[in-house]
């Protein structure tokens, strides 16, 4: 026998990150006994109202494709933008445009990071933690902006802050998405003006994005 094997308890659960490493529900087993699921508007059920943009947006995408269900990563981001998560009314929503069921869509948008399948703040600040950016103090950066928020009387309302595994931009270490514009290097001292920036709707540390950023390729911050 491999003598790494033997090495592991088979009587302790599941190892997790501290917020989670699997999806809750993932223990479960499988309701045998439930009706088949079914699409919205398809085979007698009802049909869903969907946004007239919304329904546009998903059948651009769907058009891209020659298998339409190679669509759903982005139609259900659009349904999040719309909707601000990927509640089980947006999910019926492009279950009824892309002709699936909303099971299908729901084990896509449980599994992806970026998808979220709770309310969350309408603004999304996500800190980089991995090993570049936690060297130069993401991790003291992320506590900051999370006491910030929480200080806030709609904090929770209007922030959606969390840390993410690896953003992609080492060099501007630390440094964070927010609402997909990446800023850094951030210090703790950049936090107020971070969080007022977006509280007023204005660009977010203009001096600190990284598409402003020189760079030798013209057109690659475009």
């Amino acid at each position: 026998m491999n003598p790494s094997r033997q090495s592991v308890p088979m009587d302790k659960g599941v190892p997790r990150f501290e917020h989670g490493s699997r999806v809750p529900g993932w223990d479960t087993p499988a309701d045998l006994d439930k009706d088949p699921a079914t699409i919205p508007g398809v085979d007698g059920t009802p049909s869903v109202p969907v946004p007239v943009e919304l329904r546009a947006e998903i059948e651009a995408h769907m058009a891209l494709y020659p298998e339409t269900r190679s669509a759903t990563l982005p139609a259900l981001e659009a349904a999040q933008r719309v909707h601000g998560w990927c509640s089980p009314e947006a999910i019926e929503q492009v279950a009824c445009v892309m002709r699936l069921t909303p099971a299908d869509l729901a084990a896509v948008a449980t599994f992806y990071d970026m998808l979220d399948t709770e309310p969350v703040g309408r603004h999304s600040v996500y800190v980089c933690t991995n090993i570049s950016c936690s060297l130069c103090g993401a991790d003291a950066l992320l506590a900051a902006i999370e006491d910030a928020v929480g200080e806030a009387a709609d904090g929770k309302a209007e922030f959606n802050v969390r840390s993410f595994e690896c953003l992609g931009a080492c060099d501007i270490a630390p440094m964070a998405s927010v609402d997909g514009v990446y800023v850094g290097p951030l210090s703790i001292e950049d936090v107020p003006a971070l969080l007022d920036d977006v509280r007023e709707g204005r660009p977010v540390l203009p001096d600190k994005q990284l598409a402003k950023r020189v760079c030798a390729d013209a057109e690659a911050n475009g």
